[in-house]
Parts: structure tokens; C-alpha cells; sequence
């Protein structure tokens, strides 16, 4: 919060969403720091308590806990990986508007219980660690 509270400062840059000690980042806010501060992928980490979830690792300060979030600029990942491997503009320009326009909101990573079970157990296959197993013709649940 301190790098764009003081980003704010010096550039007179007005948000919808006030800029304060203990708010969460609006998605103004993590725009202005990938596409005008960074200019590319940023890790935003140790937020102030009381707005993560209680079970969150608190520091030694009392005052944040250990949560992170990667932010990224609009089509960064895409852009680069097409110019990577060369691929012409155009014909991509259609999915890069899907990407752009029409993707479901989404935030963070989760990791199901039956994953979990199979990486601490070695097990090898997920379909053997699904307690209520689904499978064509039975999805009743």
C-alpha cells in the first residue's frame, strides 16, 4: 500500500477507491501498479489483518499477515507467449478479445481436497482418492 500511496502523491493520481492504510486493492489499484508502475507482473504480499481470513499466518508484527497475490498486466502472459513463438496477430485477435471481453471473474488458486489427498499420500491417480467418484452416466450428486 505504501508504494502507491506515495505513487499517488507525487503523480496527483485520482481513484474512484480511496487509497488508505488497511483497505483492500480495488482493481484500479492493481491496474495502476502493473500497467503504470511495474509495467509487468508484481507480487503483492503481506496484507494488513483485517481483511484476510482469520486462519492466515499473522507476522511478528501483529499487524499483517503472510497472504500474497500475483498481479499481472491485462494480456501480459498472452502477448509475450505469442511473440515468443512467433505467432501472427491477427488470427489470434478474436481470442485475445475473449480473453479481454467475455472471461468470468475469478481470484486466486484453490486446491481441491482430493488433490491434496493424492499429493500427500503418492497416490496416482486422482479417480482412486475421490470419496463420491463421478463418472459418465452418474453424476448425481
Amino acid at each position: 500500500m505504501c508504494l502507491l500511496e506515495d505513487a499517488t502523491k507525487n503523480e496527483k493520481k485520482k481513484f474512484e477507491n480511496k487509497v488508505e492504510w488497511g483497505i483492500d486493492l480495488a482493481s484500479e489499484h492493481e491496474r495502476y501498479l502493473t500497467e503504470v508502475i511495474f509495467q509487468k507482473p508484481v507480487i503483492v504480499y503481506n496484507y494488513p489483518k483485517g481483511i484476510k481470513a482469520f486462519y492466515m499466518r499473522l507476522n511478528d508484527d501483529s499487524k499483517l499477515v503472510a497472504a500474497m497475490v500475483v498481479l499481472v498486466p491485462k494480456g501480459y502472459l498472452l502477448n509475450c507467449r505469442m511473440l515468443e513463438m512467433g505467432l501472427p496477430w491477427e488470427p489470434c485477435e478474436k481470442y485475445l478479445d475473449l480473453r479481454l471481453y467475455g472471461t468470468m471473474k475469478y481470484d486466486g488458486f484453490g486446491l481441491g481436497f482430493e488433490r491434496m489427498v493424492l499429493f500427500s499420500t503418492g497416490i496416482d491417480n486422482i479417480r482412486d482418492d475421490i470419496p463420491y467418484p463421478r463418472y459418465l452416466g452418474r453424476a448425481d450428486l
